[in-house]
C-alpha cells in the first residue's frame, strides 16, 4: 500500500474518518487549546497567518513537515467520496485502499468541478467579495511567473473550478505546486496586509488561493482524476442561493461563510 496522508483542516473538535491515511491537523494552533489532534505550529510553520490563509497553514505544515510519498488536504465539515453508499455520510469518506487504486493511474486526484453556471470565476469572486486582492493576483503572476498568466486568464472567465483547496497529490507535484503557489500568495498577503478588511474578508490568502490551482494544472498540462466531495453536514441552500443572487443581482458582498 502507498504512503499516503491526507491532513484534515480543523479548528474544533469533530468527528475524523477511522482510515489510517487521514491526519487531523489543528490549524492555527498558535495560542490556542490543545484539541488533541497534530497542531501546525510546530517544525517550520505559518500557523499565526490562519486568520487570513485559512487551510492553507495546515498544508504550509504538510509541505514542510509531513513525511510521505503522496500528500492531500481535506475539511473537517467536507471529504473526498468513496464508492460506498451508507446512511452515515462517514462510511462513503475516501479510503486508502481507494486511493492506492487511484494512483496507479495517476499522480493528482481532485475534487470534481463546482460550478456556477450563471457567472464566471472571475465575476462571481468579484460579486461576493473585495475583487483587488484577485486583481492584483493577476500582477503579480504577469510579473513573476508569466508563463501562467494565459491560463489565469483563461481560468477567469470559466464557469467552474476545482474548489476548497482540496488535493491529493504525488510528492514531487505536492511540492511544485506549493512552491508555486505559496510564492504567489505571500506577496499577496505582503501587499493588502495592511488594508482595513473586517475578520470574514481579510481570509483572502485562502480563498484566492482556491482559484490558482486549475491555473497550475492547466500550464502544466498534468492529468489528474476527479472524484466526487461529501459534506458532513446539510447545507442550508435557501442561504446559500439567497447570499449568491444577492450578490450577483445586488452586488452586495459575502459576510459569512455557507
Amino acid at each position: 500500500m502507498k504512503n499516503i496522508k491526507v491532513i484534515i483542516a480543523t479548528h474544533k473538535k469533530y468527528r475524523m474518518p477511522d482510515d489510517p491515511m487521514y491526519l487531523p491537523v489543528q490549524v492555527g494552533s498558535e495560542g490556542k487549546e490543545d484539541l488533541g489532534y497534530q497542531r501546525d505550529n510546530v517544525g517550520e510553520n505559518i500557523s499565526t497567518l490562519n486568520p487570513y490563509f485559512c487551510e492553507l497553514t495546515g498544508l504550509y505544515w504538510a509541505w514542510k513537515n509531513l513525511d510521505a510519498d503522496y500528500v492531500g488536504l481535506a475539511h473537517y465539515r467536507r471529504h473526498f467520496k468513496g464508492q460506498q453508499k451508507a446512511k452515515d455520510p462517514f462510511d462513503e469518506v475516501l479510503t486508502l485502499k481507494e486511493t492506492d487504486a487511484l494512483f496507479d493511474h495517476t499522480d493528482i486526484i481532485v475534487p470534481k468541478r463546482r460550478k456556477y453556471y450563471i457567472e464566471t470565476i472571475y465575476d462571481h469572486y468579484t460579486h461576493t467579495m473585495m475583487g483587488e486582492p484577485l486583481d492584483a493576483v493577476r500582477e503579480i503572476i504577469a510579473k513573476k511567473h508569466p508563463d501562467y498568466l494565459a491560463a489565469f486568464d483563461k481560468h477567469m472567465q470559466e464557469r467552474s473550478q476545482h474548489a476548497f483547496n482540496m488535493f491529493i497529490m504525488k510528492k514531487d507535484k505536492f511540492d511544485e505546486y506549493c512552491s508555486w503557489m505559496f510564492d504567489i500568495i505571500f506577496d499577496l498577503y505582503d501587499e493588502f496586509k495592511d488594508v482595513d478588511y473586517n475578520a470574514f474578508h481579510a481570509r483572502f490568502p485562502g480563498r484566492i488561493s482556491e482559484r490558482l490551482l486549475d491555473v497550475w494544472l492547466m500550464t502544466k498540462g498534468y492529468s489528474y482524476e476527479e472524484v466526487p466531495f461529501i459534506y458532513m453536514e446539510k447545507i442550508n441552500k435557501v442561504a446559500k442561493v439567497s447570499g449568491f443572487l444577492k450578490a450577483k443581482l445586488f452586488h452586495k458582498k459575502y459576510g459569512e461563510s455557507f
